[in-house]
């Protein structure tokens, strides 16, 4: 009786559930439909034959829309306006970027001159020249830091070396804290600025303390004194982004290729809206950047892209497996399992174990997004589009005071809050009830935030007195504040006024 109502296994076998299959139609090869499959990506099964081109298809089809400009007219072969640059980690992806990019477009001699007697035109023509004349390969160390954390540069300079048309340069994540790097760069050295952190207004103050001379020694006050462990991994992800950015400049890069596969995209689209990055989350798959800060006033445009954006971790780790690629790995971060990224990736993993299909969704929908206002100028710390009324925003969403007393008077220092993007403004000033910061001192700031608070500040004698007097010409209007007593007051509008 138990077994005809309730269908119990043990009894009727038919009421067993079927496992469902790792692939939906059979075990061969999607792609040539004889040899068996040896990987499953989102239950199709390709081959270990098919699946080598599968992923330089999947490369090319990401990064060739981007090398040639748009003034170069419809020029069908690929040349880029100027060279290249790769970031290297030492990671997973950024090791098998290092290796499809060197397959895919700097063959070796031989490999070279047989597709040259493929093509049309020979070996002079045009589309069979280097799509870019320098390639350098950039590791950016961040061992200094964190206590305890290995220095793991000359581990990637090994790797990178074995390409050969490729040069290593060595970044240092302290670098973003010293004025040798800066001057390196284009940049103009300046005397260092501080924020303080306790207060969300982040006023600004001259660097004057002398143990904070050392970048290293800057660099960790500025991690120490962040509110949330969450905000560290965030801060150095953009502290190597855009020491990147500066080096692609400052070495005549067009593009600049990260290995952000599709696990680790959809990973850090979900994490960037929880800290209030989604008026950029576009910028977080390519961008396009420039800067007249560094590089004696030349603004040259760098196009960050990233090409395993449509390659899963699972293709990542079968291609290093193949090709029997060493990867050096990195070290983690004190405290990162506790930050909303962690979180967010332990989450993803998880549910693309039974949903295939999961980050490829979240990649798709973020890609729709599209911001409701247009910026207001850049971000003086990330350096990215800045939306109009954050201040404003956020004083009528946050509870500053239980109480019902007037607020404090508005201080006569500058402040940095009214130059950041509201995700900087979280990253500095979002505090957690449980969680404290390691030091109460002041935060250094990175050496670019100085010449662009320049271009955001004008200073009060910067009007210039030829363009005064050729407006007071042609008949314009120059607008001037100043306070006024009341008597004056009255005797602008007394014609106005009504008689008792």
């Amino acid at each position: 009786m138990a077994s005809e109502s309730c269908g119990n296994p043990t009894a009727d076998t038919d009421a067993r559930m079927i496992r469902r299959p790792k692939f939906d139609r059979s075990k061969f090869c999607v792609k040539c439909k004889e040899n068996t499959g040896n990987i499953v990506i989102r239950h199709a099964v390709y081959c270990k034959n098919c699946f080598m081109p599968l992923l330089t298809g999947k490369i090319r089809r990401c990064l060739e829309s981007f090398i040639n400009d748009k003034k170069s007219g419809r020029r069908t072969y690929l040349k880029a306006s100027g060279n290249l640059l790769i970031g290297f980690s030492g990671g997973l992806g950024s090791t098998v970027l290092l290796d499809l990019i060197h397959r895919i477009y700097f063959p070796s001699k031989m490999e070279s001159e047989r597709r040259a007697e493929s093509l049309k035109g020979g070996t002079a023509h045009p589309r069979n020249e280097m799509i870019w004349q320098e390639t350098r390969v950039c590791y950016v160390e961040v061992c200094s830091a964190f206590p305890n954390m290995n220095d793991r540069t000359e581990e990637a300079r090994a790797v990178v070396l074995k390409y050969e048309p490729f040069e290593f340069v060595s970044l240092r994540l302290e670098d973003a804290f010293d004025n040798k790097w800066w001057a390196k760069v284009g940049g103009k050295p300046g005397q260092g600025l501080v924020i303080d952190p306790t207060n969300e207004a982040l006023y600004i103050s001259k660097l004057e303390d002398t143990s904070l001379a050392d970048p290293v020694q800057r660099l960790r006050s500025y991690l120490s004194a962040l509110p949330t462990p969450t905000a560290i991994p965030s801060a150095i992800r953009m502290l190597v982004r855009l020491l990147l950015l500066f080096t692609a400049q400052s070495t005549n890069s067009s593009h600049l290729l990260l290995a952000t596969n599709l696990t680790s995209l959809s990973i850090s689209l979900i994490s960037s809206i929880s800290q209030g990055g989604g008026f950029t989350v576009k910028e977080e798959a390519q961008e396009k950047w420039s800067s007249d800060i560094a590089g004696e006033g030349t603004s040259r445009t760098v196009r960050l892209l990233r090409p395993l954006q449509d390659i899963g971790l699972k293709e990542c780790s079968f291609w290093a497996w193949w090709n029997e690629l060493h990867v050096i790995g990195r070290d983690k971060y004190p405290g990162a399992k506790q930050g909303i990224g962690a979180l967010t990736r332990d989450f993803i993993v998880g549910l693309e174990r039974d949903y295939p299909s999961t980050v490829s969704t979240i990649a798709r929908t973020c890609g729709k997004l599209v911001p409701k206002a247009g910026a207001n100028g850049t971000c003086v710390l990330c350096d990215r589009s800045l939306q109009i009324g954050v201040q404003e925003w956020k004083a009528r969403i946050s509870i500053r005071s239980l109480s019902d007393s007037t607020p404090p008077p508005a201080s006569s220092r500058p402040s940095l809050s009214d130059h950041l993007c509201y995700s900087c403004v979280t990253t500095l000033t979002s505090r957690s009830s449980k969680v404290t910061a390691r030091s109460d001192g002041p935060l250094p700031l990175p050496v670019w935030v100085q010449p662009y608070l320049k271009h955001s500040i004008p200073s009060e004698d910067s009007f210039d007195v030829a363009m005064e007097e050729e407006l007071k010409e042609a008949g314009g209007e120059i607008w001037e504040r100043r306070k006024v007593d009341e008597s004056e007051m009255k005797g602008k509008i007394s014609d106005f006024l009504l008689e008792e």
